[in-house]
């Protein structure tokens, strides 16, 4: 998905303009209602499948697949591990849990420290120079979400708001700056 040309040259500049700490309230009300898997550690599968609907309901027969053991022991791993790597593999375990989908799960328990990987915050770094690899913003590796999610930190921490109130500040701004639509047909190939 192309993106007209910025009037930036910098992701500062474009924080500064456009940070906007205004959450949707379909995703608040997840958030709110996701609390209490916080507290036991681990996702039910129908949580996951809320999570799935909210971020890419495309995936919803591939998370439907997964068993409810399976939800739980593969979360109960990624919840109870330090390790960023740890937690992403372990996520990614689970049927239709790609590398956006679970930054999607971990922002949705974790706003402050988290925000979603997707094609569009992605694309709109990489055009400002700010990550160099997998420029169409598919395909998503460890390596680049840790990046991705370094960059969203350090921006959240120098504004004094949540890496979530970044990333979603990076979409609403790509949205805003982009040439024609993103997905173009139904059987095009999604970050998903």
């Amino acid at each position: 998905m192309p993106l007209k040309k910025l009037p930036y040259l910098r992701l500062e500049p474009l924080i500064q303009r456009h940070l906007s700490t205004c959450e949707e309230p379909s995703a608040v009300a997840l958030t709110r209602e996701l609390r209490s898997a916080r507290g036991r550690g681990y996702l039910t599968k129908r949580e996951l499948e809320a999570i799935c609907y909210w971020k890419s309901a495309r995936a919803i027969r591939y998370v439907q697949a997964n068993s409810p053991a399976q939800v739980r022991n593969a979360t109960k791993r990624a919840f109870s591990t330090r390790s960023e790597r740890a937690r992403l593999e372990a996520l990614c375990t689970l049927s239709g849990v790609s590398v956006p989908m679970a930054s999607a799960i971990l922002t949705l328990l974790n706003p402050r420290r988290y925000g979603v990987i997707d094609i569009r915050v992605w694309q709109l770094l990489h055009s400002l120079g700010t990550v160099a690899k997998a420029r169409s913003g598919v395909g998503f590796s460890f390596s680049n979400w840790y990046q991705f999610l370094m960059i969203i930190r350090h921006f959240a921490t120098r504004h004094e708001v949540k890496a979530r109130d970044i990333e979603r500040t990076l979409f609403m701004v790509h949205q805003k700056f982009q040439k024609g639509r993103l997905y173009q047909s139904s059987d095009q190939t999604t970050a998903d």
